[in-house]
């Protein structure tokens, strides 16, 4: 029973904190796993999609991308590594176990210890190592995720389209965020480079940061409805899940004063005539975690501009509207 509490207890901690390192949610088509390219406004790699309902795809080294003649790595399933409960440290841990069990019944105690209180106390610090070591090495990985800035030029590659927006609103709540420019250059001229294969039009550029204010309101709101009708059903599946999350511990998320301060098309294209548009954005806005009952802010400052960076996908079906089907964070200074 012991050994049975000690496994589900640190597979929640481990879940715990996979959900606190910031992953990607969603779907990208065929491209869900693939890692896309680094920005002006995104220098460094987004998180990687750990929550989707896109099989992996294990056909090989490259696959040919027939829409743009060029061969790109294919998304493929990385080696498995096996858990610690799965290579030594099981085999270790359940050569303990039985060796304690049979000690135990022979008189003996766990290893020599003094009968089932010695168990359980070895038990409990083999969990902690245990504990100690994922912990360890989920840093480590998280790390490695987070790799530094890709060797690509930070100056935004192959002519891609781009969009900046001043600062508006709320810059200068409470006087603590930076001061910011009032005014922008003007927008990047949309040329279609390598990348972008579909064409993305100023209109949808325009519709992309729209999106982005709708959907962080209506998350803020509670409103399903306005996120069903923004989202595709995947990725309202996971707003949802964090929503409900969020109202079981009786938390509540609220985001307001969201502008975008800096945005461009990482890479666009179309497949199974829908099309795909994966757009860096960077924005403000005031994001704090109250108590659901007392309105108290738990975390976060209520009168201070935070900044995030983001990689938001949007799909787009023949006769419909751009919906967000994946959003992934990408780590910056």
């Amino acid at each position: 029973m012991m050994a049975i509490g000690l496994t589900v207890a640190l597979t929640v901690v481990d879940v715990a904190e996979a959900r606190r390192s910031g992953g990607g949610f969603g779907s990208r088509g065929t491209r869900t796993f693939s890692q896309p390219p680094v920005t002006r406004t995104a220098p460094t790699n987004a998180a990687p999609i750990d929550r989707s309902m896109t099989p992996r795809q294990d056909a090989g080294p490259t696959a040919t991308n027939p829409a743009a003649g060029q061969t790109r790595p294919n998304a493929t399933q990385p080696n498995a590594r096996p858990g610690f409960f799965s290579g030594f440290g099981g085999s270790l841990l359940g050569g303990l176990m039985v060796g304690g069990l049979i000690g135990m019944l022979m008189g003996g105690g766990f290893g020599g210890a003094a009968g089932f209180l010695g168990l359980i106390v070895q038990m409990l610090l083999i969990g902690g190592l245990i504990m100690l070591a994922m912990r360890f090495f989920g840093r480590n990985r998280q790390q490695t995720a987070y790799a530094g800035p890709s060797e690509r030029s930070s100056a935004q590659p192959n002519g891609m389209p781009s969009f900046k927006i001043p600062s508006i609103g709320g810059a200068q709540a409470g006087g603590q965020a930076n001061a910011r420019p009032t005014a922008a250059p003007a927008p990047a001229p949309v040329t279609d480079g390598p990348a972008d294969e579909i064409g993305v039009q100023q209109a949808d550029l325009e519709q992309f940061e729209k999106m982005l204010k709708d959907v962080q309101a209506a998350y803020a709101a509670e409103d399903y409805g306005t996120l069903r009708r923004l989202t595709t059903p995947e990725a309202m599946s996971y707003l949802a899940e964090e929503l409900s999350d969020n109202a079981t511990s009786g938390v509540k998320n609220d985001v307001r004063d969201v502008h975008l301060v800096q945005g461009d098309v990482a890479e666009a294209w179309s497949e199974n005539g829908t099309d795909y548009a994966t757009v860096a954005m960077r924005y403000e806005s005031i994001d704090v975690m109250r108590d659901r009952a007392t309105g108290k802010v738990i975390s976060g400052d209520p009168d201070k501009l935070t900044e995030a960076v983001e990689l938001w996908t949007f799909v787009r079906k023949p006769g419909a509207e751009w919906q967000v089907s994946a959003i992934q964070g990408v780590s910056h200074d």
